[in-house]
Order: C-alpha cells, then sequence, then structure tokens
C-alpha cells in the first residue's frame, strides 16, 4: 500500500488556544513555563490525532509561536543588532522581533510583515547584514522532534528551506546573498547532524520560492547550496517541499541532485504533472504528490484526483508515490465537528483539515486497490459531488453580461476632480485620518456576541453601537483629526461582516484560519451567486456623519479582497465572481453617496495576495478582471465623491501602474515596516492618485513617538508634494488597545501640524 503525508497542520489549536495563551503571556499574566507547557499539551493532541489517522510522514516544528520564517530566523542566529542590545531573554527577544518592544530596556520597532506568496498569511521578513553571522542558535527542531518521539511517534521535522530563507530576507549593505551561503549550508548541515545522531529518518525543507520567476542567479544559488546538503555521509533522508505553484524553471537540476523526496503541488502547479511526464522522476526517489488541496475547503474529487496519480505512476512506481496536501494545512480550518448550526446539506460537501486526512487514508485505499471504480468509497464520493445543488440567479449573470466598457470607467479625469474635491473638502495640507476600524473592546465584542445568541434586541444591539459610534466621532475630534471614521464596532471582520450581507455566502462558528501571529480570521465560503441583500453600511455611516461637521468616511471592503479573503467556487471563474461582488459593493457604494457621504473608501487590501507568482500569467489570470472589478464599485459616482483605497503588507513596487489604474483618488498603504522604497516607485511610474504611507504600525503595541513621525514624514515629503500626501496609521486599528491608540494618534496629529507650521501651510 502507497503511504501519504500532509506538509503541515493548523497550530493555534481548534478553539485558537494558542492566540488566548500568547496574548495572557505577552500581557503578564502567563508565565513562559505555563506557554510552554500548554504549547506541548496542543501539540501531543494533534500529533497523535495524526497518528491515529493514519498519517505516514507526520511533521514535527510546523509549530510556531508566531511565524515559521521567523523561528528560521531565530534558529540561524539572523537576530538583528537592534533587538540583541534589548538584552533580553530568548523568547522575549523573539516577540521583539515580531511585535516591537517599548519598555525599560530601549525601544525597537518589529520586523518588516509580508505576505506568504499568494495566501493571507504573513510572515515576518528576516533581516541580513554584513554583521549578521549565521549559525545555529537553538534546538527547535531537534527538540520537537525528540518531543513527538517520546509519544512514541515518529515525525518529520519541517524547517523553512535556505534557498528560500535567502530569498525571503531583506539583504542591507553591500553582502549579497552569495556571501551567506557556506554560513547558511553549514548551519543546515549541522541541523542534517544532528537530527541524524537521533536517527530521525526524514527532514522537510521547505522551497516554495521554486515556483517563483528564477533566474540564473537563483538557479545557481539554490545549487551551491544543496550540492553541500545532499552530499555523503548523511543518514537522514531530505525531502524538498514545494507548494503553490510548478519548478518548471529548476526542474532539471532539483532532479539531479538526489533528493530522497520531492515535494510538487498538483492543485496550483500548473506544469508539474507535464514536467514529470516530460522528465521522469528518479527511481530512488519519493514523489511526495500534492493531489489533496490545502488552502480550500471543497471536498476532494475522487475521479480526477485518481486520474492524475495514475498518469503519474506511468513515470513514477506506485509505491514511490506519496499521496500528500499541496501545501501545508494551516491555510484551512480545523474540523466541521465544530460546525454544530450548518445545514448538513452544505456540511457534507467540504473538508476542513481534520476531514483532509481521512480524504487522505481514503486515497491511499483506493489508489492501493486494482478496481476502485466499483470501490464504496469511490461511488460514494462521486455521487456526493454530482448531488450539490447550484443556485444561480439570473438577473445577476444578465447585469454582469450587460455590462459595457464605460461601466468600468470613471469621468471626469482624475485632476479634473481632484480640483473639484479640494474645494469641497477644504483640508488643510496633510490631512489625518485613520485607516476604518478602532479598538474592538471586550464590552464590543461581548455585545456583538450578546446579540448573536440573541440574548439582547436589535434595538439593544443597535442602541449600544451608535453610543460607541458617538463615542468614536467624539475622541477624533478630541484628538483633531480631519476626516473622521465611524469606528466598525458593528463588523466582527471586514470581509466576513459584508460576506453575511451578501446572498450566496456560507459561515462558519469556529472556521478560524491563522493571519499573521495568533490573528485568526473567518473566511466566508462562496457557495451560490451574489447578491446584495440590502444597505449594509449606511445606517451607521449616515449617523456618524450627523454628529460632526468634518468630512467621515464610508468604510467598504472591496470585490477583490472579499473574493481573496473567502473559499471561493471551483466551479465558476474568478472574474464572474469578483463581478459579482463588485456590482454588490457599487450598490452600496452609490446609496452612501445618496446618503451625502462624500469620502468612500473602498478597501483592496489584499490585491496583490492572489497575483499570480510568476510574472507572465498576470494580465491574462488575474489583473485583467481584478482592476476592471474595484473600478465598476465605485465608477458611477460624482466627480466630487472622493474615493479611497487602503493596501497592506505585500510588496506593490511592480503593479503600482495597475494600481494607479484601480483610477480611486487616495490610496494608503503599508510602509511603517518597510524602507519607503514603494515611493521610488510611485514617482518612476509617475502615480497621480494621492497617497497615504502608513506612519505608524499597527500590528505591534508600540506607541510611535512624535518625533519619528515628522522624520517619517519628512522623509516622504522628500519625494511627494505636500498637496498629494496624506496622513495615517498604516491599517485598521481593530487589534490594539484604546491607550495606546489615542496616544498614537495624538502623536501623528502633532507630528502633522508641527510639519503643516514647518511649511507655512497651517
Amino acid at each position: 500500500m502507497c503511504k501519504n503525508a500532509i506538509v503541515g497542520y493548523p497550530r493555534v489549536g481548534g478553539q485558537r488556544e494558542l492566540k488566548f495563551w500568547t496574548e495572557d503571556f505577552l500581557k503578564g499574566k502567563l508565565s513562559a513555563e505555563t506557554l510552554e507547557s500548554n504549547s506541548r499539551n496542543l501539540r501531543k493532541e494533534q500529533w497523535q490525532l495524526l497518528q491515529q489517522t493514519g498519517i505516514d510522514f507526520i511533521p514535527s516544528n510546523d509549530f510556531s509561536f508566531y511565524d515559521g520564517v521567523l523561528d528560521t530566523a531565530y534558529l540561524l542566529n539572523v537576530i538583528p543588532e537592534t533587538y540583541q542590545k534589548l538584552e533580553l531573554n530568548g523568547l522575549e527577544t523573539y516577540f521583539a522581533m515580531a511585535r516591537g518592544y517599548q519598555g525599560k530596556k530601549g525601544d525597537a520597532k518589529a520586523l518588516s510583515m509580508r505576505k506568504w506568496f499568494n495566501t493571507n498569511y504573513h510572515y515576518m521578513v528576516p533581516v541580513l547584514d554584513e554583521n549578521t553571522k549565521i549559525r545555529l542558535n537553538g534546538r527547535k527542531p531537534l527538540e520537537q522532534y525528540n518531543e513527538a518521539l517520546s509519544l512514541g511517534i515518529e515525525t518529520v521535522p519541517v524547517i523553512i528551506g535556505p534557498f528560500t530563507f535567502l530569498k525571503l530576507a531583506d539583504i542591507r549593505g553591500n553582502a549579497g546573498r552569495e556571501a551567506f551561503i557556506q554560513d547558511i549550508a553549514d548551519a543546515y548541515a549541522q541541523i542534517i547532524q544532528e537530527l541524524g545522531s537521533l536517527k530521525c529518518k526524514w527532514l522537510q525543507l521547505d522551497e516554495p520560492s521554486l515556483v517563483t520567476d528564477l533566474d540564473q542567479e537563483d538557479i545557481s544559488l539554490f545549487t551551491a547550496i544543496y550540492t553541500r546538503l545532499l552530499g555523503a555521509g548523511r543518514t537522514v533522508k531530505i525531502k524538498l517541499q514545494t507548494y503553490f505553484g510548478d519548478i518548471r524553471d529548476i526542474c532539471s537540476e532539483v532532479i539531479k541532485l538526489g533528493f530522497d523526496g520531492i515535494g510538487l503541488d498538483f492543485t496550483e502547479g500548473k506544469k508539474n504533472l507535464e514536467l514529470v511526464q516530460v522528465n521522469g522522476f528518479p527511481k530512488a526517489t519519493l514523489l511526495f504528490a500534492g493531489v489533496v488541496n490545502g488552502k480550500n475547503i471543497w471536498r476532494n474529487n475522487y475521479e480526477k484526483t485518481l486520474l492524475l496519480l495514475r498518469q503519474l505512476e506511468e513515470k513514477a512506481e506506485r509505491d514511490r508515490i506519496v499521496i500528500s496536501t499541496s501545501c501545508s494545512l494551516l491555510h484551512v480550518p480545523y474540523t466541521l465537528d465544530s460546525e454544530s448550526s450548518m445545514d448538513g446539506k452544505y456540511k457534507q460537501h467540504l473538508a476542513f483539515a481534520q476531514e483532509k486526512l481521512e480524504e487522505l487514508r481514503e486515497l491511499r485505499e483506493l489508489f492501493s486497490g486494482s478496481a476502485y471504480s466499483s470501490n464504496e468509497i469511490y461511488l460514494r464520493n462521486n455521487l456526493l459531488l454530482k448531488s450539490k445543488q447550484e443556485f444561480s440567479n439570473e438577473s445577476i449573470k444578465a447585469k454582469i453580461s450587460e455590462l459595457k466598457e464605460e461601466d468600468f470607467i470613471r469621468n471626469p479625469a482624475f485632476e479634473v476632480r481632484e480640483k473639484l474635491q479640494k474645494e469641497k473638502l477644504k483640508l488643510p495640507v496633510l490631512p489625518t485620518t485613520t485607516i476604518g476600524s478602532f479598538p474592538q473592546t471586550a464590552p464590543v465584542k461581548a455585545c456583538r456576541a450578546s446579540y448573536r445568541k440573541k440574548e439582547i434586541s436589535t434595538e439593544e444591539y443597535k442602541a449600544f453601537i451608535r453610543q460607541k459610534i458617538s463615542e468614536c466621532i467624539a475622541l477624533q475630534e478630541e484628538i483633531g483629526l480631519d476626516v473622521l471614521v465611524h469606528g466598525e464596532f458593528e463588523r466582527n471582520d471586514m470581509v466576513e461582516h459584508f460576506g453575511e450581507n451578501l446572498e450566496g455566502c456560507l459561515f462558519t462558528e469556529k472556521g478560524w484560519v491563522q493571519s499573521y501571529g495568533t490573528r485568526c480570521v473567518k473566511p466566508p465560503v462562496i457557495w451560490n451567486d451574489i447578491k446584495r441583500r440590502k444597505p449594509i453600511t449606511v445606517e451607521y455611516s449616515k449617523y456618524a456623519r450627523s454628529l460632526t461637521s468634518k468630512p467621515v468616511k464610508g468604510m467598504l471592503t472591496g470585490p477583490v479582497t472579499i473574493l481573496n479573503w473567502s473559499f471561493p467556487r471551483e466551479d465558476v471563474s474568478n472574474r464572474e465572481m469578483a463581478l459579482q461582488l463588485a456590482l454588490a459593493i457599487r450598490e452600496e457604494v452609490m446609496e452612501l453617496e445618496a446618503a451625502g457621504i462624500g469620502i468612500i473608501q473602498i478597501d483592496e487590501a489584499a490585491l496583490k495576495e492572489k497575483l499570480p507568482l510568476r510574472r507572465a500569467d498576470w494580465e491574462q489570470d488575474y489583473l485583467d478582471w481584478a482592476i476592471p472589478a474595484f473600478r465598476l464599485t465605485h465608477s458611477g459616482v460624482s466627480a466630487q465623491t472622493q474615493i479611497h483605497t487602503h493596501m497592506c503588507y505585500s510588496e506593490f513596487e511592480d503593479i503600482v501602474g495597475y494600481i494607479d489604474a484601480m483610477d480611486a483618488d487616495v490610496i494608503s498603504f503599508e510602509a511603517s515596516r518597510s524602507n519607503l522604497s514603494i515611493i521610488d516607485a510611485l514617482n518612476k511610474a509617475g502615480f497621480k492618485t494621492e497617497v497615504g504611507p502608513g506612519v505608524y504600525d499597527i500590528h505591534s503595541p508600540r506607541i510611535p513617538h512624535r518625533k519619528e513621525i515628522v522624520e517619517a514624514l519628512g522623509l516622504m515629503l522628500e519625494k511627494i508634494k505636500a498637496e498629494k500626501l496624506w496622513v495615517n496609521p498604516d491599517c485598521g486599528l481593530k487589534t490594539r488597545g484604546e491607550p495606546e491608540t489615542v496616544e498614537s494618534l495624538k502623536n501623528l496629529v502633532a507630528a502633522a501640524k508641527e510639519l503643516r507650521n514647518s511649511l507655512g501651510r497651517l
């Protein structure tokens, strides 16, 4: 019988236990010893689950308190001097790198954060410079391997591979990646040697960077490192794991190097099957075939999967094919067992992480047999997939088919609109605002929970939300912000809230998926055609506007972000779903404008997220529908209505021209953790849109000083005209505490006023 494997497993706990333990530890309510003990119990529970469900290759070291790339940086001693000077203990240093530090021992910003390839997960960016000495700085992979072994469970330690680590790192100064080849190879060789001394059988090195566009320099870097690691004398077998695409640029080199196992993604990897068919597969190597989708939640189609496995069998012997997930199951919720209120007619079509373990078991049984087409498991799966009911909305389909080119074009031109908007709004130079949400305090969350449980009436709930809006408006006026927001106290999440008000979406109770650190979201499931049921934001936006003479932004989530942060359908195109969402958001935009809301922000935080990893696929496979979908949402508003959008935690330099083509009036984006290279890209592209680069990091509890905000704005003003620059945090404030939020915004406003004074533009 062939074997099965998973690339990785969710790590926050089915009830988000790790999130709450970590938050209590950071607040001083939980000791480091208790955090470690609780985490060991969580790992034990999950390893035992994987063993009981028959997974042959069980991962270890895929657990992290914050992020796997950060874990690898710490393991390799890639700890910038800024954090070393704080002289904190190991765990404190680790969290200082993740979240920043502000205390008795000093002041340090967090490392930069970026999106993990084409997912909604975020990783911490390692920093290398001429002072970095890569060496082994811990034993976490070894300790967690031993931890599992003490339970009688043989595992495969998982570590971010050296090539991907160097590709993702921010390398500063004069040193290039080649300067670190020897040291990083030595460090990984030491890990392999020490695992060998423990009689460990397999090590998994994750190299997702291999599925991106690679040049000869990249290929030489990869080959140089792995020639060293795959040398004679090792007793540990090395599994090269790739995901999120195919390895077309480096396939021949990978095959020749002599890996003991190679993991390929056959769900997103367009050319991986062809590559195996054309190049063959080494007879001494296991093929870990990623055929169970680790990023979506629909039941696996056994008929299609088994056909694919049979095609692979023509080039790799059956007993050398390991049936695997396409990527880590980190990107899907834990289990459908937690969904007590979901109707069974929907539930039977879904598979979360735990259900995918069962799919792997069944596929192994079917593939190992000789006549699977008559097997009850196979027949049941076929019947289930054919029974899925579709409820198409013909009116929505008709609207999309009737769309014309002019529906995606806003008139008049940007320069005309900009002048009219400045005359109407009469904002000062360097206008200050926030991205939208204000802190979601315990009383806010408790009120929403009580309303969901029907413990309070609709009238009581709305009265509470109006009171919070009133307090938020008053607070912003007191702080001195120029453009206000209503605070979003009625919203659980920027995507989930909109999905709940759209026909065609399903929702979960415990369908949490990790986003960054231990922060989790509950993505909607797009089940059918999408339509707006009723106004979503108009009531509370109008109320907020009635409380102040200052402009109040209407706050919406854009169609591309809703799609990218949901579990999409697989039976219709992304373009179709995006346009359906765009029509729904367009209706909301027009009603906000009719209600007198003169500034409307349509967030596209996830625009870059699903951009194909290969440049050749950008326009035809994504940007050709993503940019028009956004334009459709706002093309009907008047010239005086100012349209904002927001993007965060991605590298946008390569698509600046496309962003400008979204034809918003103002765009805000993350810049507080970056080196402001985005601004150079904006100028190079002749970017016309007004911009608000974030001046402080909201993912850290650290309070920015007025002076540092002044300095940041000063750097921006060297490259951006004052008339084009907005002043704002880098993202919404939902996850922050109230005291730190107030102090940070006061410093932001004070910095803007200081610069206006220096410019003589009060």
